[in-house]
């Protein structure tokens, strides 16, 4: 999956060798998680020009143009996937082949935001925060979904602890398992994403999502007989206890702002708290 021997360059044609990006069913679940989580913090998308980056076949850019956004972009260098997307969705989607390091839109010029699960597939990260943060308007939200070195479980390859080895053991872990020949992932932890995100004001949704998952439509983040004891312990641990546990959730759901700004919806059980900046 991904890079020629241990350099690492852009994943081309990412959908091509990585079939969870072509489960329709799954990518419009996702969809619906990150439209509520957007609506609770801002409010409906409705007459917005709103971005997807990293947009592969276009399911959730599609989900977001059916939630009303005025203008929708899909933005990838996936070429086969977005060939798929224009062919489905492009009456109501623009699709661009473009690098998120040079974002194709004028500085401030979109409202909305999506970076689900992108971070770690991309050869300079900080550069794309960086594109995101110049084209996004001052009053502007941007998702993201952000997967956590020190989860437990790798989510690409299934092996555990795969993301806590440096690069070399890494390769040599998931050759052992004959899933592939080489780890090309680079996750960051807790602390290094809020580095990476240093120019926003961060909110954080994850506890909100996984103690109200029919609120944020989240319950995939820990599915089945798993997901249900997980739901019920947070519902009842202190919120202390819970900030406790933060640095070890495999995945983390950030809304960023330009400007400081407060979550427009209804109180939550679990309120999005703001993260703190380093």
């Amino acid at each position: 999956m991904g890079g020629v021997g241990k350099q690492r360059v852009a994943q081309l044609a990412y959908s091509e060798f990585q079939s969870a990006m072509l489960d329709e069913e799954k990518r419009r679940r996702k969809a619906a998680k990150i439209i509520a989580v957007l609506e609770h913090f801002r409010g409906p998308l409705g007459g917005l020009t709103v971005g997807d980056v990293g947009c592969s076949a276009g399911f959730i850019a599609d989900e977001l143009a059916g939630a009303g956004a005025k203008h929708t972009l899909g933005i990838d260098i996936d070429v086969p996937g977005l060939r798929k997307a224009a062919d489905r969705f492009g009456e109501r989607v623009a699709f661009v082949c473009g690098d998120g390091t040079a974002l194709p839109f004028p500085d401030g010029s979109i409202d909305v935001l999506v970076f689900n699960h992108i971070y770690e597939h991309v050869v300079d990260p900080d550069a794309v925060v960086a594109e995101m943060h110049r084209v996004l308007s001052d009053d502007g939200a941007l998702y993201l979904g952000l997967g956590n070195r020190l989860g437990v479980m790798e989510p690409h390859y299934k092996l555990p602890f795969l993301s806590y080895l440096p690069p070399a053991l890494a390769d040599r872990y998931v050759r052992a398992s004959g899933r592939a020949d080489h780890y090309y992932e680079r996750f960051r932890t807790r602390r290094g994403l809020r580095r990476m995100l240093r120019a926003f004001h961060v909110w954080d949704y994850t506890l909100p999502v996984l103690a109200t998952p029919t609120r944020f439509a989240g319950s995939e983040l820990f599915p089945g007989a798993l997901g249900r004891v997980a739901r019920t312990v947070l519902a009842r641990t202190p919120r202390a206890v819970l900030r406790l546990l933060l640095p070890l959730v495999p995945t983390y759901l950030w809304v960023a702002t330009k400007t400081p700004r407060r979550p427009a919806g209804a109180a939550l059980p679990q309120p999005p708290e703001r993260v703190r900046p380093l």
